[in-house]
């Protein structure tokens, strides 16, 4: 089939790679969001599907809106006969959506209904699902609501970040949406409506949700630290400035500490929860690197009984 893929963050690559290496599609070209800017210098950059694309020199399209007419009669020109999508970052329109005969196919990592939304990984992991995956369905014109076509599962390990879980699946995901274009092209595959019952909703990650609270349960702020590594990253306030979390561990043998108070030894920073504590093994503080949390403890000089979040 002729296609046109649509995906703009690094985790859309592999499945780009993946059609372009298929001897039974052809990836007549790309759409991407426009060049953002990044860096201290703020300078323009393309995204990583954009440089992809440009290496195997395929047409890049990066329309400001998916409604926008120039991009849509450029469409109408390349006539795809399917559309798959990865993480493209808009909403399409209608005037898209009937563009290709075989309509537009999303990779969505998540096992619909579940998790339908723009952060369906980094809720599982807060979530505590212990299994999860990805689906391929076809786009329509509500939130990640469209018949289904394949799913794959995937366990969720118990260190498992949302950056380690979503690279897995990127990965993986990738061998299903070539499966699921060759099915599309013989016929074979047919999608099948997502059941009424399960939905659950995966919005993005705000600053607010990423704030851990310590008079929670231990468990729930390592599901939430890792949940939101590598982004928005899990924070918390240490004498006034924000200190990100990047990873911590539950200590079921040390219930002594009040929610958010810090305890330090020479190789260990201990912080208590609602239940038992957690370990602090690394962490960011307001404009320095990532650091080892002893280190970090041992150059702030924490007093007795100081607190985190307070």
């Amino acid at each position: 089939m002729k296609l046109v893929f649509a995906g703009t963050p690094e985790v859309a690559v592999p499945a780009l790679d993946a059609l372009i290496a298929s001897d039974r599609h052809e990836v007549a070209a790309v759409v991407t969001r426009p060049d953002a800017p990044a860096g201290r210098g703020r300078r323009l950059v393309a995204s990583p599907v954009a440089e992809r694309a440009e290496e195997a020199g395929i047409e890049v399209l990066k329309p400001a809106r998916p409604r926008d007419e120039d991009f849509l009669a450029r469409l109408r020109e390349i006539a795809p006969d399917c559309c798959p999508v990865v993480a493209y970052g808009a909403l399409l329109p209608r005037t898209a959506l009937d563009v290709p005969a075989h309509g537009w196919v999303n990779l969505h990592f998540s096992l619909l209904p579940a998790w339908r939304g723009a952060a369906p990984v980094q809720h599982a992991v807060m979530a505590g699902d212990e299994v999860t995956g990805a689906s391929t369905f076809l786009i329509e014109e509500g939130l990640d609501s469209g018949p289904v076509y394949g799913v794959l599962t995937e366990e969720v390990r118990p260190t498992d970040t949302s950056g380690d879980l979503l690279t897995r699946l990127a990965f993986a995901g990738s061998g299903l949406l070539v499966a699921t274009m060759d099915g599309i092209e013989d016929g074979t595959l047919h999608a099948v409506p997502q059941p009424a019952d399960g939905v659950t909703l995966a919005p993005k990650i705000t600053a607010e949700d990423a704030r851990v609270r310590w008079s929670e349960p231990a468990l729930r702020v390592d599901r939430v630290v890792r949940g939101c590594t590598p982004a928005p990253g899990a924070w918390t306030v240490f004498r006034g400035e924000r200190l990100k979390l990047v990873q911590v561990t539950p200590v079921t043998d040390r219930a002594d500490l009040a929610p958010g108070e810090l305890s330090a030894a020479k190789n260990n920073v201990y912080v208590g929860t609602g239940s038992h504590a957690v370990e602090l093994l690394w962490v960011q503080p307001q404009g320095k690197k990532p650091m080892r949390a002893a280190d970090w403890a041992r150059g702030v000089r924490i007093v007795h009984g100081e607190l985190l979040g307070a």
